[in-house]
């Protein structure tokens, strides 16, 4: 169980405005990451050291994202402004996580731009809805040279998370203590006043922490 990645859904300037922003604060540029065709959303990438990225995430004008609990959490962040929807922990077998909570992981996938089919299962997703503190769990199917993170030069990390939450709660869902998958990150733990959930990342870049 490890940390894979951050996920934030775009603002009222779209998907295209919300990673040029970002990717203006940090230096960098997201890469298109394609449509999730099941999840009625699409993402852009940024991939970071350490075999992390940050994704940013938006709703179509399609069904699937008014069905999908994925897509559904997307709209309904976006609605609200955009900003941190949740974070993503990887697991290499994912059917202990199903057993534990009781029900069955859903197929995910994205073509890239150039044709390639990224494969995955995950769940979780509707307790990240009723409690954002919460992360959903993902099991990739595909090798580590199609991982998001692939291609990552090393000079930009993810270096800490601030999340208003409680880690007890966060390591009863994890079924292990909240360390595990944070072990190599930074974790600021914040008394919720209001909705729980991500408050900012900390992104360490060859300028310097910017916090977004």
């Amino acid at each position: 169980m490890r940390l894979d990645h951050l996920s934030y859904a775009a603002g009222p300037d779209g998907l295209a405005g919300t990673a040029a922003r970002l990717g203006a604060a940090l230096g960098r540029e997201f890469l298109d990451g394609g449509v999730h065709p099941r999840f009625g959303t699409r993402n852009m990438i940024l991939p970071l050291a350490d075999a992390t990225y940050l994704e940013i995430v938006e709703a179509l004008d399609h069904p699937a994202s008014d069905k999908a609990p994925f897509g559904q959490a997307v709209r309904a962040r976006s609605a609200l402004g955009g900003g941190w929807l949740g974070w993503v922990v990887s697991v290499p077998d994912i059917t202990p996580v199903e057993e534990r909570l009781g029900r069955a992981a859903v197929a995910g996938n994205r073509h890239r731009p150039d044709g390639t089919e990224l494969k995955w299962k995950q769940i979780g997703i509707q307790g990240l809805i009723a409690d954002p503190q919460l992360p959903f769990f993902i099991h990739w199917e595909v090798p580590a040279e199609l991982h998001p993170s692939y291609g990552a030069d090393g000079s930009v990390s993810l270096a800490g998370i601030e999340i208003a939450g409680d880690p007890q709660r966060v390591s009863e869902w994890l079924g292990e203590p909240v360390e595990a998958p944070l072990e190599d990150v930074k974790v600021e733990w914040v008394a919720p006043h209001g909705t729980p959930g991500i408050l900012a990342a900390q992104v360490q870049t060859p300028d310097g922490i910017v916090r977004i």
